[in-house]
């Protein structure tokens, strides 16, 4: 399958905020739209931050308005970035909307977590039974059942023990590679620790 760019996927219509926007408004907004967060953009369409919920509800204190509360630099991503791209940074960087910029950073649409999980339209059973089957069995030749796959919403849970250290890396990496996978939790354990230099034995 072709992946797809954040472009072909985007919500085109935004909702945001300016500096100025009193936080009243902003909670409005967040409420009117059923939405966790929205970018705040300057007088020329530049996104300059963000403001979620959660930093009305923790930290509203002294500010007065989305300027003095936003988060920055807000995490952008541009249209021609592929679609696995932006569910890495949403997973990374714990957020579910990416505001989408230009190359001049003017906000041009919004793409969300429900957004890129439309684009895989996988089950969570088939991301399942390809992680184990081709992944696990197929490319690290584990035995069948070494390693517990659980998967939530295309976010991928590892957990068991490998023998070698240098195979936790491989099994995460793969794992990312199975169409529709959106993050990966990794709750290895390993037998023998084979990424440490042997020691030089003493002159």
């Amino acid at each position: 399958m072709e992946t797809r760019t954040v472009g072909e996927v985007m919500t085109r219509e935004v909702v945001c905020a300016n500096r100025q926007t009193p936080l009243g408004d902003v909670v409005r907004l967040l409420d009117r739209h059923r939405i966790r967060a929205l970018p705040v953009v300057d007088h020329d369409d530049k996104v300059v931050g963000v403001v979620s919920g959660a930093d009305l509800a923790h930290g509203a204190g002294a500010a007065t308005t989305a300027g003095e509360l936003m988060a920055t630099p807000a995490v952008t991503i541009h249209p021609e970035q592929r679609v696995p791209d932006a569910a890495r940074l949403m997973e990374r960087q714990s957020v579910d909307r990416l505001p989408v910029v230009d190359e001049e950073d003017r906000l041009i649409g919004i793409a969300t977590r429900r957004d890129l999980l439309r684009v895989f339209r996988r089950t969570d059973d088939e991301i399942r039974r390809q992680v184990m089957e081709e992944v696990l069995v197929g490319a690290l030749n584990l035995p069948p059942g070494a390693v517990a796959v659980s998967v939530r919403d295309g976010m991928v849970t590892l957990e068991g023990r490998l023998h070698r250290r240098s195979d936790i890396p491989l099994a995460v990496r793969s794992t990312w590679r199975a169409e529709g996978v959106v993050g990966v939790v990794s709750k290895l354990g390993f037998d023998l620790d084979d990424t440490r230099p042997a020691q030089p034995a003493a002159h």
